[in-house]
């Protein structure tokens, strides 16, 4: 059996064996006082509500059913946002998937975790909330995409000696690749690849639900995270799932046609608490990793201006409902501005963790105030980072740049101009002034974290691997024959 180092944390130095001397009586006490602490953390995490975290990848803020898009129909979604908590101005931590996803488990704008754009890995110097939550008792799954691992490229199944996969980040359970994934995926289950049949959505929800049922058996709370590879491109759907959108063309017919059969996963997931007799007691947070694509007909941003890659609304805002019925006992619409890095401290409050098993400093905010009544203000703002370019929102007021480096600003009235057509900068200087000074704070506080600074080394580890395609290891070539043939690779695989 080998020592699980994600809990060491939680015994005294005497439990822990030396490197000299692991006799099999050490060896025994150490492993009862494991399974005791392990024991009365779940015990203690009993009445704590299961969490569950979806994400779209891809998809835009204007995307929805409740947002009266004008083709798509969205009922499953339309229904948990009738129920819940739905944010009109949620923002996604980055206007690209890898780096939205690190904000989402450390609870810190992307740069300062090393994930500067996609394909970066996630430093294992981090803190993420899946470890917290184990140690606190809670089972942990990841299901779906993954890309902290520093792998480019359409994604393959993680491999098992891969030192960035879900488990080295605290989810004991994983079936995942490493990017975006279609329908028929292969994936990797703890290491073991498999392949399946049917649409990507709908393979990673039913999956999860075992998870889910086994661990609402025991009695045991959940952490479980659900990460589409839906509606990122390649675009493959079901025949019967593109008959709504035969006036449109073939990319947004498929484009189209998955987000059907999300959606559709969005219902199997909701009765499937419901049958397990846990919904009542489960928080799922639904949100997209960031804005919509271009070139897809009808607008997938709703009107916003910028798509994917961009800092403006189109890039960072996206749809995002919590639903959560002992939590959320009056369903509401919220125009507070939140965004992805506030669920690592949302959660930890709801969870009762140790303030240190959040990495400071921290970009989000406590939400659970939110989830009972209307906020005033936020504070403070919320930034972003990405390839030089950067936003910084301070409720109605955005500051953006598309080049940190230069002495050239936007500054936009999102309640009077949600579209970012009027550059108010010169008009505004005192606001201009105010906005501009709490971005070079936050700036340099970022710089301070990407060199390394908040960790006990104070320094970045030199062991964090440099992006790179997967076609470049050589693990993965024994598979490169066979993967030929399949749509998803034989791009990358001539």
């Amino acid at each position: 059996m080998l020592f699980d180092s994600t809990l060491t944390t939680l015994l005294p130095r005497a439990f822990l064996p030396s490197q000299r001397s692991r006799t099999t009586a050490s060896w025994v006490l150490v492993m009862t006082a494991l399974t005791w602490l392990v024991h009365a953390n779940a015990s203690a995490a009993a009445d704590r509500p299961n969490i569950i975290l979806v994400m779209a990848d891809d998809m835009g803020w204007g995307q929805t059913g409740y947002y009266n898009h004008p083709i798509l129909k969205t009922p499953n979604l339309d229904a948990m946002a009738a129920a819940g908590l739905r944010f009109d101005r949620f923002y996604a931590g980055a206007p690209v998937c890898s780096p939205t996803r690190a904000s989402v488990l450390t609870g810190r704008t992307n740069d300062r975790t090393g994930v500067e754009s996609h394909g970066y890995a996630l430093r294992r110097q981090e803190r993420t909330v899946s470890q917290a939550l184990r140690q606190a008792g809670y089972a942990t799954g990841h299901f779906g995409k993954w890309h902290l691992n520093g792998l480019r490229g359409p994604g393959v199944p993680v491999l098992a000696s891969d030192d960035h996969n879900p488990g080295e980040f605290g989810f004991e359970q994983w079936l995942s690749v490493t990017n975006f994934f279609d329908r028929n995926p292969i994936m990797s289950r703890q290491g073991e690849f498999e392949e399946f049949d049917g649409d990507s959505s709908e393979i990673i929800v039913a999956e999860a639900l075992k998870f889910i049922g086994r661990h609402a058996a025991s009695k045991q709370p959940f952490f479980t995270v659900i990460w589409y590879g839906t509606p990122h491109s390649p675009w493959v759907a079901a025949d019967p799932d593109k008959i709504p959108f035969a006036e449109l063309n073939k990319n947004s017919q498929e484009h189209y046609g998955e987000l059907v059969a999300m959606d559709r996963s969005i219902g199997t997931l909701r009765r499937g608490l419901k049958k397990l007799s846990v919904a009542d007691n489960t928080l799922c947070w639904f949100c997209s990793d960031n804005g919509g694509l271009p070139k897809i007909t009808p607008d997938t941003v709703g009107g916003l201006r910028g798509f994917k890659g961009s800092v403006y609304e189109g890039g960072l805002r996206v749809p995002a409902i919590i639903e959560w019925p002992q939590g959320i006992p009056s369903p509401r619409v919220t125009s507070y501005p939140a965004c992805t890095m506030d669920i690592f401290s949302t959660l930890a409050t709801i969870a009762g963790l140790p303030k240190s098993a959040l990495l400071q400093p921290q970009d989000g905010v406590d939400l659970t105030p939110l989830l009972s009544r209307e906020l005033g203000r936020r504070e403070p703002p919320i930034g972003f980072r990405h390839i030089g370019r950067a936003a910084l929102i301070d409720n109605n007021y955005k500051l953006v740049t598309l080049n940190i480096k230069q002495d050239a600003f936007q500054l936009f009235d999102l309640a009077k101009d949600p579209h970012e057509e009027r550059d108010i900068y010169g008009a505004q200087p005192a606001i201009a002034k105010r906005l501009r000074s709490a971005f070079e704070r936050w700036n340099e506080s970022v710089a301070a974290s990407v060199a390394g600074n908040d960790y006990p080394e104070g320094k970045v580890s030199p062991l964090e691997p440099q992006p790179r395609f997967w076609t470049t290891v050589k693990e993965y070539e024994p598979y490169f024959e066979a993967w030929k043939k399949r749509p998803e690779y034989k791009s990358r695989l001539k």
